[in-house]
């Protein structure tokens, strides 16, 4: 995935005004999944976030039939992307596929909290340090709107990727229709339905969760996906928890710089706060997005499992109509219709399955090296910083120790007032050394 383009940025808070504009490197962009199909191309190149709301501007470029014109673009929100979803999900003709899933909320609450805060104590900050705290929030606030950018192109992506999903009517419409869909908010009652039907179906998953699998390799596969997701959730909570205390690392350098210039002048503020930044979206993005990817795959075998318990329970009233001679033609018909549902989604299943280890090995690949050479980038810059300051002590200590050695006043020397003048040089160290 390329994200290019101009992200806009407008933010209003008390004292603090500002409109970002910002063009993401392609080098530092993140893909879950590469889309090698050139007939069908999707990408956000820019967006528009608000107080309430992100528009995202989604571009196609296609060389299929289907649709109108080879290329286009169309402006959508947040929900359109859920409605998209939800749609895919309940269709029962995709059930035996791996639906991606769904891409999460954006939530922008966090640094416009500490934006707010931040209009609000800038009387009793310096001018310096209000400066920096101000860069380091507009930072933050654009890793969020990236990574929010991101998670929504990946999901448009892998529906465009699939060969059955990419021919989704909805999802052309999604694409081409150049008004906007009109698609409301859940309401409470519609919310509420939602929940209950999914506290039902996690019952039905525990009831069904000891039905043996007629099949090895799906047996195998939900043993294996149970256990993996186990071990991506933990692996999930612990990234968050590593990227949040870097955050606050990055703060507390804010705050120390501000006191120290010293150590303000080693840009490390900005370098801890980059390194966060990269460790989310490379790190912590992936393993939250597969999280949910697994959670895709696990509805899967649920689905099956489902279709599996039917055509076991459309056997036993099978037999029941044929010992009462009883409705045994109604009976054979959804015995029949029950094992079609099951062998297509089992044919289809195996595929998707199978494509889903592929898909996942990729990009851990892809994500853990670009990772470590952004790790790499910044250790550079950090062993730069660190080499300045030791000169700059190193300064400080032979001056202290020839007063000490020669016991004599030398503030007003010549050699002193040299010294003073290199230790304010932004070279100071080079010069020393040298």
């Amino acid at each position: 995935m390329i994200i290019s383009g101009l992200f806009k940025f407008s933010c209003l808070y008390k004292k603090v005004n500002f409109v970002l504009f910002f063009v993401v490197d392609q080098l530092r962009s993140v893909s879950v999944d590469l889309n090698n199909d050139s007939s069908l191309l999707i990408d956000i190149p820019d967006a528009l976030c608000e107080r309430d709301k992100v528009k995202f501007t989604v571009h196609t470029k296609t060389t299929l039939n289907s649709f109108q014109k080879p290329d286009f673009s169309v402006s959508r929100q947040h929900e359109d992307f859920i409605w998209l979803h939800d749609t895919l999900v309940e269709t029962e003709e995709y059930a035996g596929l791996i639906i991606p899933p769904a891409p999460p909320k954006p939530d922008f609450e966090s640094p416009r909290e500490k934006m707010h805060k931040l209009g609000e104590g800038e009387a009793t900050m310096t001018k310096e340090e209000y400066t920096k705290m101000k860069q380091e929030l507009e930072a933050e606030y654009l890793a969020v709107f990236k990574k929010t950018v991101q998670v929504h192109e990946i999901f448009l992506q892998r529906l465009s990727s699939h060969p059955n999903l990419s021919k989704d009517r909805n999802f052309q419409i999604f694409l081409e229709y150049d008004q906007d869909l009109s698609v409301r908010r859940k309401n409470a009652k519609e919310m509420f339905g939602g929940f209950f039907k999914n506290m039902v179906k996690s019952a039905d998953e525990v009831l069904i969760s000891g039905i043996k699998d007629v099949d090895e390799f799906f047996e195998q596969e939900k043993t294996f996906l149970l256990d993996y997701f186990s071990k991506i959730k933990d692996s999930t909570a612990k990234a968050e928890k590593m990227t949040r205390s870097h955050k606050n690392v990055a703060d507390d350098y804010i705050h120390i710089s501000a006191t120290l210039n010293s150590i303000a002048a080693d840009d490390n503020t900005k370098v801890e706060g980059r390194v966060a930044s990269d460790q989310e979206l490379k790190l912590t993005e992936l393993l939250r997005y597969y999280m949910r990817d697994i959670q895709a795959a696990k509805d899967l075998l649920y689905r099956r499992a489902r279709a599996l318990a039917d055509y076991e329970n459309s056997n036993k009233a099978l037999d029941k109509a044929r010992l009462k001679s009883k409705d045994v033609a109604q009976a054979e018909e959804n015995q029949k219709q029950c094992l079609l549902k099951f062998d297509k989604l089992s044919e289809s299943g195996k595929k998707e399955l199978t494509s889903f280890k592929g898909r996942r090995v990729v990009a851990f690949r892809k994500n853990l090296i670009e990772m470590a050479e952004l790790e790499i980038k910044h250790a550079k810059v950090r062993s730069r910083s660190a080499v300045d300051s030791c000169a700059v002590f190193l300064c400080v200590f032979v001056c202290v120790l020839v007063y000490i050695l020669t016991d004599v006043t030398f503030s007003n020397t010549p050699h002193a007032n040299r010294i003073a003048k290199l230790a304010n040089r932004p070279d100071c160290g080079a010069v020393m050394l040298l």
